[in-house]
Parts: structure tokens; C-alpha cells; sequence
């Protein structure tokens, strides 16, 4: 059983606007913790655009700042990974970060994934700067919170209650959790990919139908065209025992 870590709840207080951040504002430069983090992240956009659930105005980002205005401070978080149903503005006009509200939708969802050992993605802290949970859970009001450990494949799904709180969910029997604004299932799967072989998190359908990447889309195509040449290859040689010339078939 899974064993999270959940912050005891926080009333909030602050004064919050949504601005565009300034182009002389400073945005932090933090290292990518974990070499696997973005391939990761754009593992997770590459199967949702190949399956369609990508529309011209919804985004994906990855370590992308997310701000908003705090009793007249920026505040930024940049999650591993976040979906964005709706932007209202062209997609030139985000520039170094994003401004719900300003910009377009709340995030739906936001992911961060684990590789150190501070654990500032289970912060509530309030005071300035705030910590990420609090930021998603009060200030942004994010539905879906989604914590995976690259090492253990721990994953964990909070979803915002009515309460205002992050409620820990639990998965179905085949080990995914219902992400009900994509209509999809998220679960962690392992195998290959760009020749790195670890846990991946991925989506599949409400009929369990895994959502592929591009480079296994190829492959099946391949395999298709190869089932279909020899398929015909065989027909050919079929004909031409039977001293029938394929070539003269239209």
C-alpha cells in the first residue's frame, strides 16, 4: 500500500492576480534533476498528440513556468510535466512562462517527478515563496496533482476534492487511475524507449487500449507493409506455379 506523503491543509490569505510576468523578472535556472525527466515528460505528449486528445489550443509543458501574483509577488513553479486544455492567446505570445487566467485555462493536470530527496513537491508551506503543493493545491486550484518516483515507479494521484484539498486516489484493479479531463487511463509501464529502458508513464483508453508513441506507430506500420508484401509475395509464387504470369494481373 502506498504510503504518501500528504501536507496537513492550509487556509490561504493572499491577494491573488493573474499578470504576465515581467521581461526583466528573473526566472529561476534549475537543473534538470534526473537525465530521464525529459524524455519522460515528452514521452507523455508524444502518445496524446498521436492519438488525437491535442487540440490546436491546448498545450503541454514541461519545466515551463506557471505564474501567478501573490499579495503583489510573482510566484513561479515550473512543473516536470502539466496539460493545459484551453490557451486564449497565440501560442507566440507565451513567452517564458504561462499566466492562467491572463493566457488561458488553469493547468488540468500537473506532474512532477521525483529524484532527489528534499521532497519540495509535497511542500504546503504558505509564507513567500510557497512551496508546490500549496501553489497547486490553493493557489492555482490544479485538478490533478500527479507525483512519480523515477526510481521506484511509485506513482501517486491526488485530485482536488470539493473540500479544496488534495485527496490521495487509489488505482483500478489493473493498476491505472482514471484521468476523467482526458478520458484516459495514466498508469506506469516499462519497457524501451530512445534506448533508454526504465518505468514510463502512460495513457491508455477506457478499453485499456495503450495510446503509442510515434516511433511504435512507425513500427507498426512497418510491420504492417512487411505482413502485406509477403502476403503478396506468397500469392505471386502461388500464380506462378500454376503458370500464371503475377505481372499480367491487373
Amino acid at each position: 500500500m502506498v504510503q504518501a506523503l500528504t501536507p496537513s491543509p492550509t487556509a490561504v490569505s493572499s491577494t491573488i492576480s493573474w499578470e504576465k510576468l515581467p521581461d526583466d523578472f528573473l526566472l529561476p535556472d534549475d537543473p534538470v534533476d534526473n537525465i530521464n525527466q525529459p524524455t519522460l515528460a515528452a514521452a507523455l505528449t508524444d502518445s496524446l498528440f498521436n492519438a488525437g486528445k491535442l487540440s490546436e489550443n491546448s498545450l503541454t509543458t514541461t519545466n515551463y513556468g506557471i505564474c501567478a501574483r501573490l499579495d503583489g509577488k510573482f510566484v513561479v513553479k515550473a512543473p516536470d510535466w502539466s496539460y493545459i486544455a484551453q490557451i486564449t492567446v497565440p501560442r507566440n505570445e507565451i513567452e517564458r512562462s504561462y499566466t492562467p487566467q491572463l493566457q488561458g485555462d488553469i493547468p488540468a493536470i500537473a506532474m512532477e517527478f521525483l529524484s532527489d530527496t528534499d521532497r519540495t513537491e509535497y511542500s504546503s508551506k504558505p509564507t513567500y515563496p510557497p512551496g508546490k503543493w500549496f501553489f497547486y493545491e490553493k493557489i492555482l486550484q490544479i485538478p490533478y496533482y500527479v507525483i512519480f518516483d523515477l526510481e521506484s515507479a511509485r506513482l501517486e494521484v491526488y485530485q482536488l476534492g470539493n473540500s479544496g484539498e488534495y485527496q490521495l486516489q487509489f488505482p483500478e484493479a489493473s493498476g491505472r487511475y482514471w484521468i476523467e479531463v482526458l478520458d484516459l487511463y495514466l498508469g506506469v509501464w516499462e519497457g524501451d524507449r530512445e534506448n533508454h529502458h526504465q518505468s514510463w508513464l502512460r495513457w491508455w483508453t477506457k478499453e485499456g487500449e495503450l495510446l503509442l508513441w510515434g516511433t511504435e506507430l512507425a513500427q507498426r506500420e512497418k510491420q504492417r507493409a512487411d505482413s502485406e508484401y509477403q502476403r503478396a509475395e506468397r500469392l505471386a509464387a502461388i500464380l506462378r506455379a500454376q503458370g500464371i504470369d503475377p505481372d499480367t494481373i491487373s
